[in-house]
């Protein structure tokens, strides 16, 4: 299924993420448990020491050198190089009838630590993560004790270094599996897949595939499919197949297809959310046009005789959707309007009057703020037809300012104020959006931006 709207993180993105992810690396390990250590050393024509390494407690554990880097077609690495970790404990040793104890401080230096991270996508389309390998190497460790019998130390030493090693390369990858099961799955399944947007529409942003690594970004295809909450329905046209463009200069990039807008059109129109009524005690206070048929006898002379001096009532509908075009000059649209004029009787009732079908030319605008798509639309030239009247024939050409008044002063804003509420992008939490860019490509928009992370 091709995607209505995509997802691109890009190296400038993965290199973000990484600065955010590796203070809580760091904090994860500093805070490892270890073991007690016991055992027997034999030295050769001396004869068993048996030693005993307690209250381990690590000091700190870092990280300064560490990268995030795509896979192609298997997901991401993390490499960290020349790490070193600084613990602390108590040591007890028992030599023939030699007692001996004391405090040490032990520091591994030169470690090295590979995680590969395999994302994936739930049924329900959240996107997962998963720790598909994981490799600890170290290389040097020192050790500084504190004691009376500085020549007892070696005699145990060599046989707790091996175990240091083994323990802590065992603990680190225990801990970076547990840290991506703990905090990044989660984190991810913050992102909304499925948002009600308000009581007429949701939109589903749900993964409709894996996300990709290639070599130059993370990508993801999502479905972008606005739907009416009343009653959702198959949409009756396709999503088409969108080339991505080679921009990386942001962090992270959102691709909305024509698709993904004209679904949105489509769902309020199911909803029944695209009708609108005007009545004359919505025109502007001050105009000279108001909402009666004795304004409109001057343009409809039958008016006057068969509803004389009758408040009335335009009743504006679309037959169908209206869909707009995306190009790289913008964004365009040509709804068609079918206008019913009612006269309101004294009984309140309402006598059908005549119908009109309004074409306009209407471009949009198109913004982010606060993580949604806002907009506003422009009218530009309108055309009206007579499709029925049951008050006789007239010019129709001469009702087009009027008509044009009110579509402007009354059911633009009334669109513009939808409009300016938004709809949402899909972030997870605590994102923010910065350093916008707006492009519009052949039947799709492009959004770049950087991104900010608002910690807890």
């Amino acid at each position: 299924t091709n995607p209505g709207f995509m997802v691109r993180i890009t190296q400038a993105g993965l290199d973000y993420a990484h600065q955010q992810a590796i203070p809580f690396l760091e904090q994860e390990l500093a805070q490892l448990k270890l073991p007690d250590l016991s055992g027997e050393s034999r030295v050769l024509r001396v004869g068993k020491v048996r030693y005993e390494i307690s209250s381990l407690e690590l000091s700190s554990f870092q990280l300064p050198h560490s990268r995030i880097s795509l896979v192609p077609g298997l997901g991401l690495q993390v490499s960290i190089s020349n790490a070193f970790a600084e613990l602390d404990g108590d040591w007890r040793v028992k030599f023939h009838f030699i007692r001996d104890h004391g405090s040490f401080e032990l520091k591994v230096e030169n470690v090295y630590i590979r995680i590969s991270l395999q994302l994936g996508s739930d049924s329900s389309g959240k996107p997962t993560s998963a720790t598909s390998s994981c490799s600890t190497r170290m290389s040097k460790v020192r050790v500084r004790f504190s004691g009376r019998l500085g020549w007892l130390y070696n005699l145990f030493y060599g046989a707790v270094e091996s175990r240091f090693k083994e323990i802590l390369e065992r603990k680190v990858c225990d801990s970076v599996t547990r840290l991506v099961s703990s905090e990044l799955q989660p984190y991810l399944q913050t992102l909304p897949v499925t948002a009600r947007i308000d009581s007429k529409a949701g939109i589903d942003y749900s993964l409709v595939a894996p996300p990709t690594a290639t070599s130059q970004a993370l990508d993801a295809d999502l479905k972008g499919e606005f739907f009416s909450l009343a009653h959702r329905s198959s949409v009756p046209f396709p999503p088409l197949a969108l080339p991505f463009p080679s921009d990386h200069s942001h962090m992270v990039y959102f691709g909305a297809s024509s698709y993904f807008f004209n679904t949105a059109s489509l769902a309020y129109h199911q909803a029944g959310a695209l009708l609108f009524d005007i009545t004359d005690s919505m025109i502007p206070k001050g105009s000279e046009f108001h909402l009666n048929t004795t304004t409109f006898s001057a343009f409809v002379p039958q008016l006057e005789e068969m509803y004389p001096e009758m408040p009335m009532k335009l009743r504006l509908s679309a037959p169908s959707a209206p869909f707009l075009s995306i190009r790289p000059e913008g964004i365009s649209l040509r709804p068609v309007v079918d206008i019913q004029a009612y006269a309101i009787l004294p009984s309140s009732s309402l006598a059908p009057l005549f119908l009109l079908s309004l074409v306009s030319n209407v471009s949009a605008v198109i913004n982010i703020r606060d993580g949604y798509i806002v907009g506003s639309l422009q009218l530009g030239r309108m055309k009206l037809a007579l499709k029925s009247s049951e008050v006789g024939t007239f010019q129709v050409r001469t009702l087009q300012s009027i008509i044009n008044i009110y579509a402007s002063s009354i059911l633009l804003p009334r669109l513009n104020a939808r409009l300016e509420e938004g709809f949402p992008l899909p972030l997870p939490e605590r994102i923010q959006l910065s350093n916008i860019l707006l492009r519009f490509h052949q039947d799709f928009l492009l959004l770049g931006a950087d991104v900010h992370y608002q910690p807890r």
